[in-house]
């Protein structure tokens, strides 16, 4: 299949995307307390031409902080100075480090410093504020609502028109669990700055659980606002994810992973998200892109074997493709469930029935409970005409059910009964056990389904097969009438064709037995209802004398 680009497929018209905010985007994931997605945007963008790398080295060092790693951070904040003495806020830094060593005076040498320089910048005044409150909010009280005040005294009407301002009071409620104060300030800090990426993000987090479409709803004003805001894409598709709205997530994703500032374990995500919506074209050629562009990308050559594996017109590929997945496989590259199901599926397509035993039987041990690896187990001994192999490893599927339904036990009798047939002359041990396990489940579904015909049936067959030859006519007539009631009742025995046949052939020769042959040609002609143009059958009834 000839690739196609991802963009032509999924986003047309969105090209907007394709553009960056640069170092903006790990400043905003910075103010959304996701440090460690900001200290990668950060570093990936310090050195672009329009990074400004006295903001950059700063959060960097907040960053650090944060970490706990002091004299890293000290570098970060020394390297803003140096890359530009005046900007005012690797100063605040600075004393936030000397707070952290307990000396507060000379902390308060580097705010004063910074205040100095800032001017007019209000903000400065909140980051001192923070600073102060990180290091201890009871010690630091006084100052942390002195540089608020003063904020508030500097502003019109003592209401602050800057997001920083309320962002904190959010935060700070956020600390003592007032989610509704936390709310509202965020709120305020939008009504400032409608661009407060932050403020959207953390108002969106809260509001998800008490009321998620609101939650959508902050983020898609965020992105009318700022559309390349990579922080927004990002926590707008993640919230489509986690709402369970998959389509639009999809859709969310496809745009941000065309954002340079994606990270590439979104990648993944966005992968699962198109094979998990069914479109299996994209989302082979997405991962086909994927391992184009690092072919050692075990992730995407998963999901590409798993969405080529839903398309008939890659069916000639899927076992290269499946054995290099076995091949890539190891204690770092690790299968999931679907992985063990569909490789395992086309080793046994083609016949490769040891490798594909193999794999299901590591899935099991990796994941015991996964009842699926031991019912395909199961079908794999039958296609090899092992039945009585997989009625052992079909016990393994019925105890790892909660509860089974009746066709989860109809299966399980059906391979006991016929396992039982296959041991009968090789290990008569091993039949009788089979044919016992088969009879008890067969009664738990006569007594438990009782307007089913099939475990009636069951018992009868089973007496058939432990018969001595001579008893075969006569011993299965109670079971087999008791099914035959049992069609008969349902006023459709079509519905129950295999089973119909069987038991309305067995009473036909039961009466023949018994030379009563109109009744024996009653049950016959049944059975010819139910398969009108089996010529052979209806010449050998209308034959009867």
């Amino acid at each position: 299949m000839k690739l196609r680009s991802l963009i032509s497929l999924c986003l047309a018209g969105a090209s907007i995307t394709a553009m960056a905010q640069g170092y903006k985007d790990g400043i905003e994931y910075y103010k959304a307390d996701q440090f460690k997605n900001a200290k990668e945007l950060l570093n990936r963008n310090i050195n672009n031409a329009d990074t400004d790398k006295a903001a950059s080295y700063y959060y960097l060092g907040c960053i650090s902080m944060h970490e706990g790693n002091l004299p890293e951070a000290t570098s970060m904040f020394n390297k803003g100075v140096e890359a530009n003495p005046e900007y005012a806020y690797n100063y605040v830094g600075l004393g936030a480090i000397e707070l952290a060593n307990k000396s507060p005076k000379t902390a308060a040498a580097q705010f004063k410093q910074a205040e100095k320089l800032a001017k007019k910048d209000l903000a400065v005044y909140v980051a001192v504020a923070r600073a102060y409150y990180n290091a201890d909010p009871v010690a630091y009280a006084e100052e942390v609502e002195k540089k608020m005040d003063k904020v508030r005294k500097s502003s019109p009407n003592f209401a602050p028109q800057i997001a920083d301002f309320y962002m904190f009071e959010g935060d700070m409620a956020a600390d003592k669990s007032d989610w509704g104060a936390a709310a509202g300030r965020y709120e305020m800090a939008t009504t400032y700055d409608p661009a407060a990426t932050e403020a959207y993000v953390k108002g969106a987090s809260m509001y998800l659980k008490i009321n998620p479409n609101y939650s959508i709803q902050l983020l898609k004003k965020l992105l009318q606002l700022n559309p390349t805001s990579a922080l927004g894409q990002r926590e707008l598709a993640d919230k489509y994810y986690d709402t369970k709205k998959y389509k639009e997530a999809v859709a969310e994703y496809a745009k941000y992973v065309q954002n340079p500032n994606h990270f590439k374990q979104d990648e993944d995500r966005y992968a699962f998200l198109l094979f998990f919506s069914g479109d299996f074209n994209a989302g082979y050629e997405f991962a086909s892109k994927l391992l184009a562009e690092n072919p050692t990308n075990f992730t995407a050559q998963r999901y590409q074997f798993m969405n080529a594996a839903q398309l008939p017109e890659m069916k000639d590929q899927l076992l290269p493709m499946a054995e290099a997945l076995i091949a890539n496989h190891n204690d770092t590259n690790r299968f999931a469930a679907i992985d063990y199901i569909l490789i395992s599926e086309e080793l046994k397509n083609a016949k490769q029935y040891e490798k594909a035993v193999a794999l299901l039987e590591e899935g099991i041990k990796e994941m015991p409970d996964n009842s699926q690896f031991y019912k395909n187990l199961a079908m794999i001994y039958v296609e090899q005409n092992m039945i009585a192999k997989a009625a052992d490893v079909y016990l393994g599927y019925m105890a790892s059910l909660e509860k089974a339904t009746f066709n989860d036990k109809v299966q399980y009798a059906t391979f006991c009964y016929y396992g039982a047939i296959e041991k009968k002359t090789t290990d008569a041990t091993r039949s009788a056990e089979l044919f016992d396990k088969a009879t008890e489940i067969a009664n738990d579904l006569a007594t438990t389904y009782t307007t089913h015909p099939r475990g009636y049936k069951l018992l009868g067959d089973i007496k058939v097969q432990r018969a001595d030859q001579a008893e075969v006519a006569t011993i299965a007539f109670d079971e087999y009438m008791k099914a035959c009631n049992v069609i008969e009742a349902s006023g459709n025995a079509a519905q129950y064709a295999s089973d119909a046949k069987v038991v309305f052939n067995y009473l036909g020769n039961y009466y023949l037995e018994q030379n009563d042959v109109e009744t024996a040609k009653i049950y016959f002609y049944k059975y010819l209802e139910i398969d009108p143009k089996n010529d052979a059958y209806r010449a050998f009834v209308e034959g009867l004398k």
